[in-house]
């Protein structure tokens, strides 16, 4: 389940277009058109509306006309709606417009809003011009048609467009309502655009409207997703004490907001304080703690939650059944899950094509294929929806069980079934490279652009691995220009694989050309050095986990690979190793430049590296400059530098460093004590070294 699922939607402004039936109501009692054979009628249109029978409205729409009567503008609106409701949009359109040039009746804003209501569920764009004509004309919107489209514009992510219009609400001194301020501040907030929907906040209390629930639950809704539970808190606080009673939804949120923040006991707290207050938990509610539970894989507990539902008067919902097969098979507790699907077919849920890729993702990764490949089989046999995440999931499993044939027999069928690959299908590319079939793969990654789908990073990687690993560098080189003029990097397995290559194919030019590519532009000097070097032995890359927001601006700035603290301290040790100093120091140096501060690894390898070449005053400098940095020597770094005074025979030296060693809670390891007991063969009579001996005995 994705992040912030399982919370019921509760839109500032629905799009059911029932919203405006009690308008309707009243407009008709106005008009009395409740009275006659005519009125009648009319009830009876409204009655299958209701029913959502808008096909027998019409069949009575053609009686009216054959008595004589004239449809008003109720009865059509009614229609129009009732069409809406049965996602016939287009038709109720089609309506709308023969009646407006016809001219049989005129529309007024009941019957423009109820349209602009159902445009919004897909054609925004189309609401804003019926706005336009609406604005032009006699029949002037009003504060629903407005907070319709404000909130259609928020969902549809035009929340620049929703403001335009909210400041022109207010240039013609348009009724402002909590639904208008709700849309604006859920659309700013879904886009992190926290400082404008605090200025919309405060402008909305500034006006003298009251925040309801819906708005309490929107600002909760953003700060839980984002994991700024305190924020969150603090907004629950608020709203209580201003007299707003939280609802079920809001409680859910914070319930969600918790469990996303692994603080399961917080969330069953929550639920707790919901039940004390006089409120039932709804299915979402134990879904939200369900889904909490499998993910932390406390699977026992969301069985416990799961039974507890039936007790409670709650029929689990497919969505929650989903949750729990899901966890299930996570847990590897595959013969649990099968009987669960029993269970759900049993009490009359049906399998979701979401349930049916549950099941056939867990069968896969749990080493199932058979019989994931027998559910396949049935759900075709059975002409059940099979959408791309099902083949994607297939294609998966069998190329990492190395069974091409059959991959390739799917990805196939794809046309066949009217699908279109995406992305991930084509991961098969993978299956490819590794077992060496590299035309097959380059053809296959030529033809994710003719379909119409953009590789991506993930893609790109595997296919300039592939290449890497037959010693195809020219090729790699150029899909490396290619990902890098849209955006992509090298991950860290390409730039591994590439620096492991590097030991035994160093000097070949076309790999240089890839190193190169990988590595920053301001950096290329120190690159041509570790390519002149011939470094030994593998390197491995580790990528950087967080980093700030400045360092995320420079890093976008970049191609190539992002080196952090570690890369610098394996080449600078492979450097020392290969007596190259000048370029160890040089890369040492470059650190603080590029924002990097020197770990006690970094210290230890340059200083084990001057050590060994016998520069030990500058080894020494190097370590007092090390602490005066705030970065402690480890034991590593006391042996390292001891040695070497043991080594020249400088007793005193190695004493003091000795006993701060000590006093650090290190030891000295085998090899140290060993060359302490040789020198003692030769210098038994020095003072200093009496002293050592001492230092010795009294740590045994």
């Amino acid at each position: 389940m994705r992040r912030g699922e399982g919370r019921e939607e509760e839109p500032p402004v629905g799009r059911t277009g029932r919203g405006t039936i009690t308008q309707w109501r009243r407009e008709e009692e106005e008009e009395g058109g409740g009275g006659g054979r005519d009125g009648g009628l009319r009830i009876a249109i409204n009655c299958y509306y209701r029913l959502n029978r808008v096909d027998f409205g019409f069949s009575l729409l053609g009686t009216l006309f054959k008595s004589g009567f004239t449809p008003n503008v109720i009865t059509f609106t009614t229609l129009i709606n009732g069409l809406i409701l049965q996602d016939q949009t287009p038709e109720a359109v089609e309506l709308f417009k023969k009646l407006m040039i016809s001219r049989e009746i005129e529309p007024n804003v009941v019957m423009y809003g109820t349209i602009v209501n159902g445009l919004c569920t897909g054609n925004t764009i189309r609401a804003v011009s019926l706005l336009r004509i609406m604005e032009k004309g006699s029949c002037k919107p009003d504060t629903i048609v407005y907070n319709i489209i404000i909130d259609s514009l928020c969902k549809d992510r035009m929340v620049d467009d929703a403001l335009k219009l909210f400041s022109k609400m207010k240039e013609g001194s348009i009724h402002l309502s909590v639904v208008t301020y709700t849309s604006l501040i859920h659309g700013l907030c879904n886009f992190g655009r926290w400082k404008e929907a605090n200025e919309i906040l405060r402008e909305m209390l500034g006006s003298g409207i009251a925040p309801n629930v819906c708005t309490y639950n929107v600002l909760m809704d953003a700060y839980t997703k984002e994991g700024m539970m305190k924020e969150a808190k603090w907004v629950f606080e608020v709203m209580t004490e201003r007299g707003v009673d939280p609802s079920v939804v809001t409680y859910n949120t914070l319930m969600d907001g918790y469990c996303l923040q692994r603080q399961m006991d917080e969330a069953i707290r929550v639920c707790n304080t919901m039940e004390d207050r006089g409120l039932e938990p709804n299915v979402f509610s134990y879904c939200i703690l369900i889904n909490a539970y499998c993910r932390e894989m406390q699977i026992d507990k969301a069985i416990h939650i799961f039974r507890e539902m039936p007790r409670r008067g709650l029929k689990p919902n497919t969505e929650t059944f989903n949750a729990m097969l899901q966890g299930l098979f996570r847990s590897s507790r595959c013969s649990t899950a099968q009987e669960l699907l029993n269970e759900m077919q049993v009490v009359g849920i049906i399998p979701s094509t979401q349930t049916y890729a549950i099941l056939l993702d867990g069968l896969c990764k749990n080493g199932h294929i058979v019989e994931a490949s027998s559910l396949f089989h049935m759900m075709e046999s059975n002409d059940l929806h099979l959408n791309i995440v099902i083949y994607n999931i297939l294609i998966d499993a069998f190329c990492k069980d190395k069974k091409l044939d059959t991959v390739r027999a799917l990805f196939n069928n794809l046309s066949f079934k009217g699908l279109h690959p995406d992305v991930k299908t084509y991961t098969m590319i993978q299956g490819l490279c590794e077992e060496g079939l590299l035309d097959e793969a380059k053809e296959l990654f030529v033809k994710i652009e003719l379909n119409g789908c953009l590789p991506n990073d993930v893609t790109y990687n595997i296919v300039i691995q592939g290449f890497l690993g037959q010693q195809k560098y020219h090729e790699a080189s150029i899909l490396l220009d290619e990902m890098f003029g849209r955006g992509f990097s090298a991950d860290a397995s390409t730039s591994s694989l590439i620096v492991d290559i590097l030991s035994t194919k160093g000097q070949d030019p076309a790999l240089q050309e890839v190193i190169k590519k990988l590595m920053p532009k301001h950096r290329a000097q120190p690159v041509d050095n570790l390519l002149n070097c011939g470094l030994n032995g593998r390197m491995i890359l580790i990528s950087r986990h967080a980093r700030t927001e400045k360092e995320s601006k420079l890093s976008e700035c970049r191609n190539g690979l992002d080196l952090n603290v570690v890369m610098y301290s394996i080449i600078i040790d492979a450097f020392c190793k290969d007596k190259k100093l000048d370029t160890a120091r040089a890369l040492f140096n470059n650190l603080s430049s590029n924002g990097l501060h020197s770990n006690v690894k970094t210290y230890t390898m340059m200083i084990q590296g001057l050590c060994e070449e016998c520069l030990l005053d500058e080894a020494k400098d190097l370590f007092v400059k090390m602490e005066q940095n705030g970065c402690l020597a480890n034991d590593v770094t006391h042996s390292t530098i001891i040695q070497r005074f043991i080594g020249q025979q400088k007793c005193y030296e190695v004493l003091v460093l000795l006993e701060e060693m000590i006093g650090r809670g290190f030891m000295p390891d085998a090899s140290t004590v060993s060359l302490v007991v040789d020198l003692i063969s030769t210098k038994g009579q020095d003072f200093a070294l009496k002293e050592m001996i001492k230092k010795f005995m009294a740590i045994g």
